[in-house]
């Protein structure tokens, strides 16, 4: 099977694409409107751009009437959103937060997690997730897409503060990442857990992982 995404429907029942590229990370990413309405919502296009210093992005569809996600708008208005990590123990209200709601309207106010606020900027974070990182918003870069809904705003920012759970740190100074059980997204309404690590090394790139380099030639 193949087709042309572009120009074809798909073949399937569902579409594959978004299947492709799987385990997607989840942003789950909190913010504040300039009139002071805190918001939080899952992104499943987020991910890190590099480390030195630690940049990240995350991308938006626009709603089908053209109107842009206020996660977006807040972080332009604001210059700060956060990530909160998201994990198995907290993936009924990553889902929960998935609901579109007005402008005026919180979603915290829906959940059942705890608000406490990031240091640089007074931006809402869940404090039951293990890891979180204040963003300082860099810029926005837009791509139209065929329809309302297929163009997005792709923001990028710079990560200042980075907050863990010292629950989670092993004795030899990781992640326990089988103990955070960070949930991803797959295709269609399917999701992922991470319960398992393996390692592998490329020769001569010990000095590098502890510097968050992970093998030079390896990206």
């Amino acid at each position: 099977m193949k087709y042309s995404p572009s120009i074809e429907p798909s073949p399937l029942p569902f579409s594959p694409f978004k299947s492709c590229t799987v385990p997607r990370p989840i942003g789950w990413l909190s913010s504040v409107s300039a009139a002071g309405v805190e918001n939080i919502a899952p992104y499943s296009q987020w991910q890190n751009l590099t480390f030195d210093p630690p940049m990240v992005m995350f991308s938006a569809n626009q709603y089908p009437d053209g109107r842009r996600k206020d996660t977006v708008l807040n972080a332009e208005e604001t210059g700060w959103f956060v990530w909160n990590m998201a994990t198995y123990d907290l993936r009924e209200a990553v889902n929960l937060s998935a609901m579109a709601l007005p402008p005026e309207e919180s979603e915290f106010d829906r959940l059942n997690v705890t608000r406490e606020y990031a240091d640089n900027a007074r931006i809402p974070m869940v404090k039951e997730s293990p890891v979180k990182f204040e963003c300082r918003y860099l810029g926005t870069h837009r791509l139209k897409g065929n329809s309302a809904v297929g163009t997005i705003d792709i923001v990028f920012a710079q990560v200042e503060t980075i907050h863990i759970d010292d629950r989670f740190i092993t004795r030899e100074g990781k992640l326990d990442i089988p103990a955070i059980k960070p949930i991803a997204r797959l295709g269609y309404f399917d999701y992922t857990v991470v319960k398992d690590v393996f390692e592998m090394r490329v020769p001569g790139a010990d000095a590098d992982a502890r510097f968050g380099l992970e093998g030079r030639a390896a990206g």
